[in-house]
């Protein structure tokens, strides 16, 4: 790279840096270590926490997918999109699970369930959550050591070692000192920072990408495919392995059956401001993951052109040559667009794409490692303790939990072969966990029905189905006749029958929903904890209604809302619409080259324009107020993630329900535990 690139890169990763620096001094209790203060507007909320899916892993494993399937899995993704912005909009599962407070998903537990399910969760959702992370660090490395040209090995005179084995390492020592400062204010703040310059790159790597290709020498390279793997015609990709018609179908029922389930950024969802604002961040991520995609879709369409259009036939020669000497096959495949871009990209714009990836990877990395470091905290060693931990002790334990999820992601990546597609890697470590829990999620947030025998069933009928599914295919291979998202889709499938089954045999009175959720007569807590949101009243059934309004939508978030959601429709009937019309009169190939010209590339284009402007005002915004609502707020010492009674602990002492026989006995003005 050129200096100017470096010069580019190296400044966005200063100025982050010190502003997470800067952000220290704001963390002054457990819950401003684990959840921020719970006081997160909407947009810092959004443009944080998306900036997990702006890491060079991502991009590569998005790379992979169109690599293989190019603009026909967009079509048949649209299908999919009513169903998840309802899912967004009505605040499916993330709204309720606000309101009961909880820390992590495994104290919601405790509260609906009992402290054992809470520390086997705990346990299984650390394990499956650190194996799902290992990859991300190694793939991360590996990536920048191909795109910057570094020499794959390192000679140490008594030994080879890869090149991606330090610079993981380092990448991974910066992210942990980030990380463990300030806990989740200082990962909000620098991860909302990183995407708000990321946006601005963003804009300028489009930019350049339309002035070096044209759209008839990328469509000449995706038209180019035999019959049954088109990249441009979804009617003629039914060769297409993995990543086909069915992969979406089954990720729809995925997606809704284990909605925050998954807890790599589990951290996140307790740190709105309200449950509406958390709500209402789920929705607006929707609207920036619209302007995203236009700058990894041209990445990927570009980098295919460069490598196989005879026109840069002269060009793409050396990065054609880099790549076949990577031994490794599954490397090469993931690499192929990775190095193709560090060929094709012009001064500045290696740098400003070198940037965008490095901060992904911080934000990515240090989001995961403050997750599966807290959640061994807070959901196995917190509930196991017969004496609580003091706040000062409670925050040093959570640091050292933090640098071990580092050191085995270090030594993981090391040694660690990968085989899968990354996504399909993600869905399958995912679904050991999810594939039960998620069962246990919904029924204990909607059903007051739910048993506790009910969640164990599940949890261990999806665990074992999971598991047995992934050492199947480790040792079968090809023989055995599902994939890592069909396993999950099953999973998921047998362990809700198995939670409904089980809960209506074992059920002996209904639960109190009101109490966990404090709504009604149990509302009164909120204002003692400083956590007051009224609950909306019911109003009558309208189409507003249908998609998830309440009395808590301005104006304004019903047009935000509203849009997304007419939007979303607008192409799902596109899809409809078209594959009835292809079914009687297909289109032709030039016609869906230009139909992809417009929809996947022109119009995303313009999406990432207008969502850089709102969303960098947006984060603006909430940043300046997250400091001021930190610097004002008193922070109680007992919200640390304990329960008592099934009561969170805060809550428990305002009630005075926290009996001796449970070992709590902590009053505010106990010098001792203050020291401690």
């Amino acid at each position: 790279m050129h200096i100017i690139d470096w010069s580019i890169m190296l400044l966005s990763i200063a100025l982050v840096a010190g502003f997470g620096i800067f952000t220290r001094r704001y963390m002054r209790s457990v819950a401003d270590f684990m959840s921020g203060g719970r006081v997160a507007g909407r947009y810092l909320l959004t443009v944080s926490k998306g900036e997990m899916q702006a890491g060079a892993v991502v991009f590569v494993a998005v790379f992979e997918m169109i690599g293989q399937a190019g603009f026909t899995i967009t079509w048949w993704q649209w299908i999919q999109v009513p169903a998840m912005l309802v899912v967004a909009i009505s605040g499916f599962v993330i709204y309720r699970f606000r309101e009961t407070r909880a820390m992590t998903l495994a104290q919601f537990f405790e509260l609906r369930y009992s402290k054992s399910f809470r520390v086997c969760t705990g346990v299984m959702g650390f394990v499956a959550g650190v194996l799902n992370f290992g990859i991300i660090p190694s793939v991360g490395a590996r990536f920048f050591v191909y795109f910057l040209g570094l020499p794959p090995e390192l000679d140490l005179g008594f030994m080879a070692l890869p090149t991606y084995i330090p610079l993981m390492g380092f990448f991974l020592s910066i992210t942990l000192l980030l990380t463990i400062s300030g806990g989740l204010i200082t990962v909000m703040v620098t991860d909302c920072l990183e995407g708000m310059l990321s946006q601005l790159f963003y804009i300028v790597i489009i930019a350049a990408l339309l002035l070096l290709f044209s759209w008839d020498e990328i469509s000449t390279v995706l038209a180019s495919r035999e019959a049954g793997h088109s990249m441009l015609n979804p009617f003629d990709a039914s060769s297409v392995k993995d990543f086909n018609v069915w992969y979406v179908l089954m990720t729809i029922l995925l997606g809704v059956y284990g909605t925050m389930a998954w807890q790599n950024a589990s951290s996140y969802n307790a740190a709105a401001l309200t449950p509406h604002e958390s709500r209402m961040s789920g929705v607006l991520s929707r609207w920036r993951e619209y302007g995203k995609a236009s700058v990894v879709t041209l990445l990927a369409v570009c980098g295919l052109t460069f490598l196989n259009n005879a026109d840069f036939a002269t060009q793409a020669a050396p990065a054609i040559h880099a790549i076949d000497q990577i031994a490794d096959p599954q490397v090469r495949s993931q690499m192929q667009i990775p190095v193709a871009l560090s060929y094709l990209l012009p001064l500045g714009i290696k740098g400003a794409l070198c940037a965008v990836f490095l901060m992904g990877i911080f934000g990515g990395d240090s989001t995961h490692l403050h997750s599966w470091g807290s959640i061994f905290v807070q959901d196995v060693l917190v509930p196991l303790r017969k004496r609580p931990f003091g706040m000062k002790q409670h925050i040093r334990v959570l640091r050292l939990s933090i640098t071990g999820v580092a050191v085995f992601a270090f030594l993981f990546g090391s040694l660690f072969r990968q085989t899968e597609y990354i996504m399909m890697w993600w869905q399958v470590t995912t679904a050991v966990f999810v594939g039960g829990a998620g069962a246990a999620v919904i029924g204990g947030l909607y059903w007051k029905k739910g048993t506790t025998a009910g969640a164990w069933s599940a949890l261990i009928t999806g665990s074992t189905l999971s598991l047995s599914g992934i050492l199947l295919r480790q040792i079968l291979k090809d023989d055995f006749p599902l994939n890592g998202i069909q396993i999950g889709f099953f999973t998921a499938l047998i362990a809700i029958l198995v939670y409904i089954t089980v809960s209506l045999i074992t059920c002996r009175e209904d639960y109190n929903l009101d109490r966990m959720l404090h709504r009604g007569k149990y509302a009164a807590v909120k204002d003692k904890v400083g956590d007051a949101d009224p609950v909306p009243p019911r109003r009558r059934l309208n189409w507003g209604r249908i998609i998830g309004f309440d009395g808590n939508f301005t104006l304004g978030d019903k047009w935000i809302a509203g849009g997304l959601f007419g939007w979303g429709i607008f192409w799902a009937m596109v899809c409809i619409t078209g594959s009835i019309w292809n079914w009687v009169a297909p289109w032709p190939v030039h016609v869906w080259s230009s139909f992809w010209h417009v929809v996947g590339i022109l119009i995303p284009v313009l999406m990432t324009i207008v969502t850089g402007i709102w969303f960098t005002w947006g984060g603006i915004r909430d940043m300046r107020r997250l400091f001021v609502s930190l610097r004002t707020q008193t922070s109680s010492e007992f919200d640390d993630g304990t329960v008592v009674g099934h009561l969170n602990l805060d809550e428990a002492v305002q009630e005075e329900e926290a009996p001796a026989a449970e070992g709590i006995n902590r009053p505010a003005n106990d010098p001792a535990y203050r020291q401690k």
